[in-house]
């Protein structure tokens, strides 16, 4: 049994640690989505491994029990956005990271333009600038369903504003024309 005292880790790490094609996997990851450290991928990578560890008990049983636990499952996972209408428990199989990781607040801030970057909405949610209806939120991976992503906003005494972000074009530099100098 565990010090009552220290909360339990809730993530598992890898069982190959310096697998070349995960570690590179994983720090794409945390660029694209303005992750901390790779502890957060792995803290996804469990949660996205319950539900499909649920999935397959609830596809192997039978019985009223079991067509009921599948259907609160899906209706659950219906609500955060992780699937779509009229979903099966295999669809909950064919889940992947990414779906996860769209749906946590820090993901839903930068896509509506309140940050200009992924690593800025971290930081304006774990600053309490982020209101998800009349609360405050400061946890970047908070899972927003689709109800509360609408309500998602900048909190009123916040000092930003909305930011209009443009569609990032590459940079080209000018070309040089190398002549005769006088």
């Amino acid at each position: 049994m565990g010090d009552p005292k220290r909360p339990r880790k809730q993530y598992s790490t890898p069982i190959r640690p310096w697998d070349r094609a995960r570690m590179e996997k994983e720090s794409h990851l945390i660029n694209h989505y303005g992750l901390r450290s790779k502890k957060e991928v792995w803290k996804t990578e469990t949660i996205l491994r319950d539900f499909r560890r649920k999935a397959r008990r609830l596809m192997a049983a039978s019985g009223d029990q079991a067509v009921k636990e599948a259907q609160q499952m899906i209706v659950k996972l219906q609500k955060l956005g992780l699937l779509e209408e009229g979903s099966t428990l295999v669809d909950v199989l064919n889940l992947d990271i990414e779906n996860v990781l769209d749906r946590r607040l820090q993901s839903i801030v930068y896509d509506k333009g309140l940050a200009r970057t992924p690593k800025q909405a971290r930081q304006l949610v774990v600053h309490g600038h982020i209101m998800v209806g009349d609360r405050c939120v400061t946890i970047p991976s908070y899972l927003t369903s689709i109800e509360e992503e609408a309500k998602v906003d900048l909190h009123p005494s916040a000092p930003f504003e909305k930011i209009e972000r443009e569609e990032e074009t590459p940079i080209t530099p000018e070309p040089v024309e190398v002549g005769e100098e006088e």
